[in-house]
């Protein structure tokens, strides 16, 4: 038995890594043809949207955001070009540049999704210029869902400057005028966890399971909680949930390569 189950980790290990191998051919083959498309079509919007959507799900932000600068080039008055090439910029981690060009979407057309976005990059970087923005959008709009994203928003500002009351109040506010707000739950829960108060942080973290019972970071932070208490046995089958619901959390095998 001993010797079976490095057997079995191998073979699952070699048929993700070959499923990943295929997909990505795949990915990079539709790629190729749509740049053939591009080429005999060079004014097709759609095309290179396309392609762009593409090399941004391969992480190929470079490449995505020369695509871009394209069909700015073709159309600057075009707020959700800029918005799109922010939101890349974003995942390349590129915050400075980021900023530039949703304020430029903004000066196009203030939509309150853009705002948002902005919003959020200055919450994360303690900027109190997010919760001006999420005043002007309460202010503005009487959707549930965008009073649920400003309190939200001004919660990471305040987590984030280190007024974890203020973070936590606005937390539950943000749950109780949207209870399927996941990623609440988990800055609740992130919260109580840098605390060390882990019976608070495992309870947030279940709701957060209950809330949506196939989000993998709902129970890979179960399973840390459950190791910072010394439960080996509930923190591997945690880890091993999140695992089955999400096989590119390297954290989660890390973590059980450890205990086990």
């Amino acid at each position: 038995m001993k010797i079976l189950i490095p057997i079995l980790l191998i073979c699952l290990v070699s048929c993700n890594s070959s499923t990943k191998e295929k997909e990505t051919k795949k990915s990079n083959a539709y790629i190729e043809y749509l740049k053939e498309q591009i080429a005999q079509y060079p004014d097709s919007t759609d095309l290179r949207l396309a392609l762009i959507s593409s090399l941004d799900s391969l992480a190929l932000y470079k490449d995505a955001l020369y695509e871009m600068d394209i069909l700015i080039k073709q159309d600057s008055l075009n707020a959700n070009y800029w918005f799109t090439k922010a939101q890349i910029n974003e995942k390349a981690k590129d915050t400075a540049e980021a900023i530039i060009n949703y304020k430029r979407a903004i000066r196009i057309y203030r939509s309150p999704d853009i705002l948002l976005s902005l919003a959020n990059l200055y919450a994360e970087a303690k900027n109190d210029t997010a919760l001006l923005i999420c005043i002007e959008i309460e202010d503005t709009y009487t959707d549930k869902k965008y009073s649920a994203d400003c309190l939200f928003i001004s919660g990471i500002y305040f987590a984030r400057i280190g007024n974890t009351e203020k973070a936590l109040d606005l937390f539950d506010h943000c749950i109780n005028t949207s209870y399927s707000y996941i990623v609440a739950y988990l800055e609740k829960g992130f919260i109580y966890y840098d605390k060390k108060e882990y019976h608070k942080a495992l309870e947030t973290f279940q709701l957060a399971a209950q809330v949506n019972s196939t989000y993998a970071d709902a129970y890979y932070w179960q399973a840390k909680c459950y190791e910072a208490m010394n439960d080996k046995n509930n923190a591997i089958a945690n880890y091993e949930k999140s695992l089955t619901l999400d096989k590119d959390l390297h954290e989660a095998d890390s973590a059980l390569q450890r205990l086990k």
